[in-house]
């Protein structure tokens, strides 16, 4: 019995330490997280280049709004396209969403770490994205960069 409590002390610190290191998720609507996995794949697909799900997801009349000018649909993708800008990792720190009819609000705080211009840039940002849904699919109407501190805090 002896030799066993040390074992599980062991055990119950290892799990518990675990636990305390993996994020809580928020508690979104199954609608909700159905954006906000959208959002989390938006990123990977812009490190990846994969400009067929992004003209996928981007609709026609969107807009993005960077620190350094504003831009169309066509624009962005050839940016991301030719690596003008590579969106190499969005570390994603906090996200909240709002469904208002068949539009979805989602702001990320994020750590984007990129490529602009051929310069390696590290910032802090809150972005803010904007959906509507059409029939089953949601398409990104507006994407806003936001430079912020890094103790910047979303209101839920």
């Amino acid at each position: 019995m002896k030799k066993a409590i040390p074992g599980l002390c062991l055990l119950v610190m290892t799990v518990l330490s675990t636990y305390a290191q993996t994020p809580t998720p928020a508690n979104f609507t199954k609608e909700e997280q159905e954006v906000v996995n959208l959002s989390k794949d938006k990123w990977q697909w812009m490190a990846d280049k994969n400009i067929d799900k992004l003209a996928a997801l981007f609709h026609d009349k969107a807009k993005f709004v960077h620190m350094s000018g504003t831009w169309k649909k066509d624009e962005e993708l050839e940016i991301i396209k030719s690596g003008t800008i590579w969106y190499k990792k969005a570390t994603i720190h906090d996200t909240a969403v709002e469904i208002i009819g068949k539009t979805a609000i989602v702001w990320n705080r994020i750590t984007l770490e990129s490529e602009v211009r051929g310069s390696d840039a590290k910032i802090e940002f809150t972005v803010t994205e904007v959906y509507q849904k059409e029939g089953k699919n949601w398409k990104m109407l507006a994407l806003t960069f936001s430079s912020v501190r890094d103790t910047h805090v979303i209101k839920h």
